[in-house]
Formats: structure tokens, sequence, C-alpha cells
């Protein structure tokens, strides 16, 4: 049995988290900006442009938030929730960039060698930032566990591929210093920002399925399909049965169809009470999901999925 961490404090919301990421990102770009100045290091150079990327993608995010967070519209009946996956996708498209930025940067450095001074302040700096950003990361990753939250996630995983990216940079400056090889600074920045392409474009990819109406996760669809079950037990057999069941999600809202099948005595009455207490016990064992369902007699099956042609054919 899994034992799920306790929840979090209720301040520690999408927006009040995305806030954080703003004020966080403006003292990481200000330590590591330091930190390259008074080091020259390439890579640290690599890791304060990856910090203003944090910032820029920090306030996108929390516009998205605010969007998806309003309620449901004519315009848009079934709510704003898709708003995140734009936050996750320009997110996913900043980092390749800083990756590409960073990787431009090292390749010159690498046929071009330089001293480093002060690597000890310049360690110190990036430290105190990578702190700053891991403790944060962790928050927000449980964050958005809990309010399923896609935009929260994405800026917690650029906050761990900054983390990474310092730990990489450190070895690199720790190891240049050391054994005098310069060109220890500008591989640690080449294999940091070959790192972050690839969360880059993980991040993008997964924000093109959720525009797309991607399907529910698979522990989610066993937990529907478990719930629907149930009543399918509870029932004489052959009864009851459902069929067509899709679902989709849509940032923190997730969605299900599908048909529910009963015997054609059955009054009205009898048949919305089932179909209430199917939506209730989904809406329990699913958070955040909607349900719609549609209530057929056991005999008579729907053809929504045949072709155009095939209708014309049955209704001669």
């Amino acid at each position: 049995m899994t034992v799920l961490p306790p929840p979090l404090h209720p301040w520690f919301t999408p927006r009040n988290l995305l806030w954080a990421s703003v004020a966080v990102a403006v003292i990481t770009i200000t330590l590591k900006t330091l930190a390259w100045v008074v080091t020259g290091s390439v890579g640290l150079l690599s890791d304060a442009m990856e910090s203003f990327v944090n910032l820029a993608s920090a306030v996108f995010a929390l516009a998205m938030v605010t969007v998806a967070q309003r309620p449901a519209d004519d315009d848009h009946p079934y709510g704003h929730h898709k708003a995140e996956y734009f936050s996750s996708g320009f997110e996913g498209v900043l980092i390749v960039g800083v990756s590409l930025g960073i990787l431009w940067a090292a390749g010159h450095r690498l046929m071009e060698p330089q001293p480093l001074t002060q690597v000890g302040w310049g360690l110190g700096l990036s430290v105190a930032s990578s702190a700053l950003n891991g403790l944060l990361a962790w928050i927000m990753f449980r964050s958005a566990r809990e309010h399923r939250s896609i935009a929260l996630e994405a800026d917690a995983r650029h906050l761990v591929t900054d983390v990474w990216t310092s730990a990489g940079v450190l070895v690199g400056i720790a190891g240049a210093a050391l054994t005098g090889w310069l060109w220890l600074d500008a591989v640690a920045a080449i294999a940091v920002a070959l790192n972050i392409l690839k969360e880059g474009v993980e991040l993008v990819w997964r924000s093109s399925q959720g525009l797309m109406d991607a399907a529910v996760e698979p522990e989610v669809q066993a937990t529907i399909d478990a719930t629907l079950q149930q009543f399918v037990a509870a029932q004489p057999p052959g009864a009851v049965r459902f069929d067509h069941v899709s679902t989709r999600r849509a940032g923190q809202r997730q969605f299900v169809d599908m048909h529910l099948h009963m015997p054609a005595h059955w009054t009205l009455r009898h048949a919305a009470e089932l179909r209430g207490q199917v939506e209730r016990a989904l809406m329990a064992a699913v958070p955040g999901l909607r349900a719609t369902i549609e209530l057929l007699p056991t005999d008579v099956e729907a053809h929504f999925d045949d072709r155009p042609d095939v209708l014309k054919e049955t209704t001669k």
C-alpha cells in the first residue's frame, strides 16, 4: 500500500508558489551573475543565462495559471484549464533555446580557454542559489501533484534542471581549478546543456499531448474501470453494462464520457438515480473528474463511431 505524504499548507497554491518562483529567480540571477563576474567562468555564465529563463518562465506560468483558474463561460463551457499547457510548452521552448545558447558559448570557450579567478566566491554564490532552487522545486513538485497543475510541474522541472546545471558547472570549475585544465569548465557547460536540452524537448512533447486531448493516466483509467465494475457487480447479471468509455484531460480537469446500458422497462427515475450514483462515485474516486453519461436500453447500441456513409444507409 502506497503511503501518501501529508498535504502541504493551504498557502502553497500554484499561484503563490509561482510568485515565489519569480522572487527566487530574481535572487538567483543576482547571485549567479555575481559569480560569473568574479570568476569569468563560461559555466557560471551559462548558469546565469538559465536563471533569466527561469524568471521569464515563472512570469508566463503565473499568467497562464491565472487564466486557467477562470470559471467556465459561454465561450469556454469546459473552462480554461488547457491554458497551463501553453505555459509548459513555452517553458520547454525556452529551455531548448537556452541549451543551444550555452552550447554556443561553451564551444567558443573550449577553443579558447581562459583562466578563472576567485573560484571560492563563485562556487559559494552558486551553491547558495542552487539550494534556493532545490528547496522551491521540491515544494512545487508536491503541490503540483496535489493540484494536478502541469504549469507548476513544468516550472519545478525547470528549477531541477537549474540545480543540475549548477552542479555540473561546480564540478567543472572545481576540476579546472585543481588540475589547471581550463577546458573542463567548457566541457561541464556542454554536458549540462545537453541535459537540459533533453528536459526541454520532453516538456514540449508533454504539452503537445495535453493540447491534443490525451487520455487520462493509466492509473486514473484503472480507477474509473474499477468504480464502474462495482456498479455492474451490484446488479443482476447482464442488467447493467458500460461501453464507449473515453477519457481526456485538460490541465487540472479530467473528463470521461460513456454509455450506461440498463433494462428498457426501468423507469426514468430509477435510471436517473443510478446515473447520479455513478457520477458521484466517479467524482469521489477521481478528484476533478467530470463525467458525461448517456442512458441507453440494454439491447440498443450507439453508432456515433460509424462512418457518415454507413449512417446514411441505415436511415434509408
